[in-house]
């Protein structure tokens, strides 16, 4: 079972109760998606829905300490991540370093990232809300909301849009760990099929079929599957 832990809002608060259940419907819908793709366009769109000031969505993925957009509704969003990215500050970086939930009410005053704020403003962007998207030991990302206006984002919608980020999470866990369940699946029958063929060709047993997957793999300097691939669709081993 999937532990999540209970975010809470810029002040502090947690979200409000009577929220889940309104969300409860969505949270459905992102867990029938099937690739990732779909689900992170699906959460960037249903927050901008969801969340009364939001204009513009998108969703920061956090790999190995590198972060990257993976979900926008609008190219505005890439461009405002960017700026971010490269100044090293900003409400998204500071949301996923804090482990905690960011806003902005007024870019054009904000002192924590100057230069941020000002590059912001000028591309049109006053506010922002920035919220972690985490499950218990994984730190996924953050969502992050925009707004053309001054105090877009209030308790309301920080409450909203934590609530979003709680299932989405989950959503994204279970999508990142179904996508990895299906291709060692696919691995294991490709190299069930290679070993049958190896087996029939050279009247060897299922061990000594393997034991020459893997004599083949070491020599090429090739994964064991893609070793697997080749020979379930030629039926031959690779030179090597």
């Amino acid at each position: 079972m999937t532990v999540v832990r209970q975010a809470r809002g810029s002040s502090g608060e947690r979200a409000e109760a009577g929220l889940a259940r309104d969300l409860s419907e969505l949270a459905r819908e992102m867990q029938a998606d099937e690739s990732m793709e779909a689900l992170l366009q699906r959460i960037v769109t249903a927050a901008v829905a969801e969340v009364e000031g939001a204009q513009y969505a998108g969703i920061s993925e956090i790999r190995a300490r590198t972060v990257t957009t993976r979900a926008m509704t609008d190219e505005l969003v890439r461009r405002i991540d960017q700026l971010q990215y490269d100044l090293g500050v900003g409400p998204c970086l500071s949301s996923l370093r804090e482990q905690e939930t960011v806003r902005s009410d007024d870019l054009a005053e904000e002192q924590r990232w100057p230069q941020f704020a000002s590059a912001a403003v000028e591309q049109g962007v006053l506010s922002m809300l920035s919220v972690q998207l985490f499950v218990e030991g994984a730190n996924l990302g953050a969502l992050n909301l925009y707004a053309g206006r001054r105090k877009a984002f209030d308790q309301h919608d920080e409450s909203v849009a934590m609530l979003l980020a709680s299932h989405a999470a989950i959503a994204m866990k279970g999508t990142a760990v179904e996508a990895n369940l299906r291709t060692a699946l696919r691995s294991r029958d490709l190299i069930g099929q290679a070993k049958g063929i190896l087996m029939e060709r050279f009247k060897v047993n299922e061990a000594q079929a393997f034991d020459v997957l893997v004599m083949f793999s070491q020599r090429t300097h090739r994964k064991l599957n893609d070793i697997a691939t080749d020979v379930a669709a030629t039926g031959a081993l690779p030179e090597l």
